[in-house]
């Protein structure tokens, strides 16, 4: 039986597949819809779709996602070539993540020269599939879920096409999920005060590039004709129909996003009425065991989880913090005045630049320079009162 973390585990996939008999080769469409019945595409897997069952129960998250990536991205590489060969698909892949490698990403720093082609993917794979389950002592590239991982398949198919990953391809493709999911929640006709904290979160889980922004213009601003594909065009309609997803009802604005969306990529609205259904089945089932939904607000939940994490940080530098704060007058008084009325946009930037300032002092507080750590600092700057109350009602005083 395959152990996902015991060295070799690749091998001994494919050799329990036996990938090298005749196997039914897919169409974009039902090949998608497969793997969207994982859960892949949202993030939550709960089985493999492979060609012999493989029993995951028992399995830890990261172990049930590295599985599922390598057998996605074998079934993307078989979708292409029409066929089943093994051997040429692991240099292909170390070839692919090679020319991917993005900004800031240190993967191929653990691999050595002695490791042999299956070894050196498992620590690519185990690198890529990293959860939340420890985000503070990590870089903050996987913010959200495991969903924005069917980009690296995207990107395979693309560099199995080309024979290359098409210049900014990956950024076009990030930068377009962030456009939809930001238009999406635009159009939701609930409105949550933590949906600005979604897109943040969004943002906050790109992996090539350093910064990237949500701009909320139009579908039309998005140059959606640049994803020709059906797999491409599929995953964009679900995380719009992700980020839509609350209580299961659909509102017409929201349908009416998605159905224009569809057709702008010429995807009939046959797939729409069903990508809603399934959404909807796939999180109403399984929402309980997904940490992203939870809670009836998943963002609330995330922040929540983070806050307890947060503190614990702060506690433990709280006297080089005191210290750093009370040499700087104006953040003191900015900081007092925010524990009784809402600071406007100049006051906030300037508590949030001495703030960082701060940070880049205290070693264990460089998580808020990491990217998306300032996602926290709202956290941070919610808490400092308490530290020293006395104080800051004194500079209050002075100033009133």
């Amino acid at each position: 039986m395959i152990n996902p973390s015991a060295s070799g585990w690749i091998d001994k996939f494919f050799s329990e597949q036996r990938f090298s008999e005749a196997i039914s080769f897919e169409n974009p469409e039902s090949f998608y819809n497969k793997v969207r019945e994982t859960g892949f595409i949202y993030g939550h897997i709960i089985s493999i779709n492979s060609q012999i069952p493989i029993p995951i129960k028992g399995w830890f998250k990261t172990e049930i996602s590295k599985v599922a990536l390598l057998n996605t991205l074998y079934g993307v590489y078989c979708l292409e070539k029409r066929s089943s060969e093994t051997n040429n698909f692991i240099p292909d892949v170390l070839k692919f993540y090679k020319q991917m490698n993005p900004e800031g990403f240190n993967l191929f720093k653990i691999l050595l020269p002695k490791d042999t082609p299956s070894i050196a993917l498992e620590s690519i794979i185990d690198e890529r599939v990293q959860t939340n389950d420890s985000i503070i002592s990590k870089n903050f590239s996987h913010l959200v879920t495991n969903a924005l991982l069917f980009i690296d398949v995207l990107a395979f198919r693309q560099y199995l096409v080309h024979g290359a990953i098409p210049e900014k391809y990956l950024k076009k493709i990030e930068d377009t999920v962030l456009g939809i999911v930001g238009l999406a929640l635009k159009t939701k006709t609930i409105k949550s005060q933590h949906d600005d904290l979604l897109i943040k979160l969004f943002e906050a889980s790109i992996r090539y590039t350093k910064f990237s922004k949500v701009t909320l213009n139009t579908l039309e601003t998005l140059q959606l004709d640049y994803f020709n594909n059906k797999l491409e065009q599929y995953y964009l309609i679900d995380m719009a129909g992700m980020a839509l997803w609350s209580d299961g009802v659909v509102e017409n604005e929201e349908a009416y996003f998605l159905y224009s969306l569809a057709s702008m990529m010429s995807v009939t609205d046959d797939f729409v009425t069903r990508s809603i259904a399934t959404t909807n089945n796939f999180i109403s089932n399984h929402k309980k065991k997904i940490p992203y939904f939870n809670y009836s607000n998943p963002v609330k939940h995330f922040y929540d989880q983070m806050t307890h994490s947060v503190i614990k940080l702060i506690v433990r530098n709280k006297n080089r913090l005191i210290r750093e704060i009370i040499q700087s007058k104006e953040l003191m008084i900015l900081l007092a005045h925010s524990t009784r009325r809402d600071l406007d946009a100049k006051e906030k930037k300037k508590v949030k630049k001495q703030l960082l300032d701060i940070c880049k002092t205290i070693p264990s507080l460089t998580i808020f320079l990491l990217p998306g750590g300032s996602l926290l600092l709202p956290i941070l700057i919610k808490f400092i009162p308490t530290l020293l109350p006395s104080a800051f009602n004194e500079n209050l005083d002075e100033n009133e």
